[in-house]
């Protein structure tokens, strides 16, 4: 019984700072947990792409409930409901984290968002794992801790539930409250897109197959080189990284115009103030007053400024034409824009290349110029 007392209360905890702090994780970037639900939402995986325009809310709602249900557990509240929320829960990511990594479908859960990055099969392990202390607590929910009276339960339950909207109201509003991207504020844009001099090369297993006099073989190498075996003939090879080639945290990173890469000699412009709209038919048209009363500003602080988006030209033109931006548009990959800011028009400042400053659209009059 004592021992059956010791697995309940370390499962109880282990469970419920899990799901708080994955929760905590996702609250703090949303707008991010909601772009991996459309990865998910999208023809080629899911097929539920009617739901892609409801991501934000989804994302919003789901981490919500994965903070208070991880708070609900540790004190004990409403102890049926909160298992079997979570079970539901649970149930759910390992089905979405095993067809992840079974189909090879979305390469990141984003279950820690940024800040711990998992391959499918790891976050599928991790979701077994809760799993099994779920369903621990299920068979064993007699020995579970309640913490204080009812009032100090439902008291802390209330209170989760409203620093939690607060917090997830705040970061939408303005941007994430801790940035876990290779964006942040300070990271030189260049140096992140270099590989360091003493990065181990990558490791290239080759199973070589052949036809020979007794039937088909197969030689294995790293090499590269055909072992070339007597009297056999080649019929195919297969390859597999044993180690993958070093990635730079920040790639696909580029600034094009006319079919011409102007990346280099913009990141080496040495006061260049940024606006960032991935895409402009989504984004919000009440931003662009404010960023443009931003860019009067830059300008005439003697800065350079430029707009990013992924948009085509019509589109960008049109914008221009609409808001008064008379900027010029480079064009950058979606994808490395909605990892750059969480704002859908946003506004930066870099030095040489180095992020200074870092605005959602409400913010942008307090874009600091000198």
């Amino acid at each position: 019984m004592a021992l059956k007392r010791i697995i309940t209360g370390f499962s109880q905890v282990f469970v419920g700072v899990l799901f708080i702090i994955s929760g905590l994780i996702k609250l703090n970037d949303p707008v991010g947990f909601s772009f991996k639900l459309q990865d998910y939402f999208a023809p080629d995986v899911l097929d539920l792409d009617f739901l892609s325009p409801y991501a934000l809310m989804i994302a919003v709602v789901v981490v919500l409930v994965e903070v208070v249900l991880g708070v609900m557990l540790l004190v004990g509240y409403a102890k049926k409901l909160t298992l079997w929320s979570l079970m539901a829960m649970i149930v759910f990511f390992t089905f979405l984290t095993f067809y992840s990594a079974y189909f090879n479908k979305v390469t990141d859960c984003g279950c820690f968002g940024d800040a711990l990055k998992l391959t499918p099969w790891e976050s599928f392990t991790k979701d077994v794992v809760l799993l099994i202390f779920i369903g621990w607590l299920l068979w064993q929910q007699s020995y579970l801790y309640t913490a204080g009276t009812a009032i100090v339960r439902s008291s802390a339950v209330l209170l989760t539930t409203i620093a939690s909207l607060a917090f997830g109201y705040h970061v939408l509003m303005h941007l994430p409250a801790i940035d876990f991207r290779p964006y942040k504020i300070g990271a030189d844009i260049a140096l992140g897109m270099s590989v360091p001099p003493n990065v181990p090369a990558p490791i290239i297993e080759y199973r070589w197959q052949y036809e020979g006099p007794d039937g088909p073989f197969e030689l294995v190498n790293t090499t590269g080189r055909d072992p070339q075996p007597e009297g056999a003939t080649r019929t195919g090879v297969e390859t597999r990284f044993l180690r993958p080639p070093y990635e730079p945290p920040i790639h696909d990173f580029t600034m094009e115009r006319d079919g011409m890469d102007y990346t280099e000699a913009l990141l080496a412009a040495p006061k260049l103030v940024v606006v960032v709209a991935y895409n402009l038919a989504v984004s919000e048209t009440a931003g662009f007053a404010s960023v443009k009363e931003a860019v009067a500003r830059a300008r005439n602080a003697g800065y350079s400024v430029i707009g990013l988006s992924a948009s085509g030209p019509d589109e960008v033109n049109d914008y221009k034409s609409r808001f008064g931006l008379d900027i010029d548009f480079y064009f950058c990959d979606m994808t490395t824009l909605k990892t750059i800011i969480r704002s859908n028009p946003g506004i930066m400042e870099w030095r040489s290349g180095v992020i200074q400053q870092k605005l959602h659209w409400s913010d942008a009059h307090q874009l600091k110029l000198d």
